[in-house]
């Protein structure tokens, strides 16, 4: 869902403030990083943090890390017993990210991974209470099948942009990867019966999955 400049700054009035070393990071973000949208911000932040407010992981895990906003978002959450596994293909946003985890004194608990997020999760011995999926759209249902016998029963998968901008609904964008990758993912999802699920339009769209 596309909000006006003014409802989203409605709301961004109405909800738990913005840490200020998340606002420096979201300024900076969009100052110095390629495709600054793709950096999760205040309201989606505050979403992600309430998630995990309420289901109180143990270990989380993030694909596609970026600047790091969401994972510390997440981070800000958990428990002293907790740790985020958050992980990111691109090792240029490694000073990026780990100078916003020092400022949030998150190093604690955050953990991040640099490089193919196939052959790292296989190399994380955890079992997750909580996966958010933010990373290569062509690549989402290899990484559902990737993560969910990493799940616990009961456990939680958040996956971002399954809406992708309305082009789920546009037959003629069907033909671009990206666009397969989210329908092939929606569609996977659907039919799993070991799943229960549900859309938010929020933003563009974010599928929660709890695993029976």
């Amino acid at each position: 869902m596309e909000l006006s400049i003014e409802l989203e700054q409605y709301i961004r009035d109405h909800i738990v403030a913005e840490e200020p070393f998340l606002n420096q990071l979201e300024r900076e973000t969009n100052l110095t990083c390629i495709h600054p949208r793709m950096l999760s911000g205040h309201i989606q932040g505050k979403v992600l943090y309430m998630f995990c407010k309420m289901i109180q992981p143990r270990r989380v895990l993030e694909l596609g890390t970026y600047t790091g906003y969401s994972a510390i978002s997440m981070a800000l959450a958990l428990g002293n017993d907790a740790m985020l596994h958050t992980i990111e293909v691109r090792d240029e946003q490694e000073e990026i990210i780990s100078k916003y985890i020092k400022k949030a004194q998150l190093e604690n608990k955050i953990t991040a991974h640099f490089g193919d997020a196939k052959s790292i999760v296989q190399s994380i011995d955890e079992m997750f209470d909580l996966v958010f999926i933010d990373a290569d759209k062509r690549e989402y249902a290899e990484y559902y099948r990737l993560v969910f016998d990493k799940v616990k029963h009961g456990g939680f998968i958040i996956a971002d942009n399954i809406l992708w901008d309305g082009k789920v609904v546009d037959p003629l964008e069907a033909y671009d990867a990206q666009t397969r990758g989210i329908l092939e993912f929606n569609a996977m999802v659907q039919a799993d019966e070991r799943v229960e699920n549900v859309i938010f339009p929020f933003r563009d769209g974010m599928m929660i999955v709890r695993k029976k």
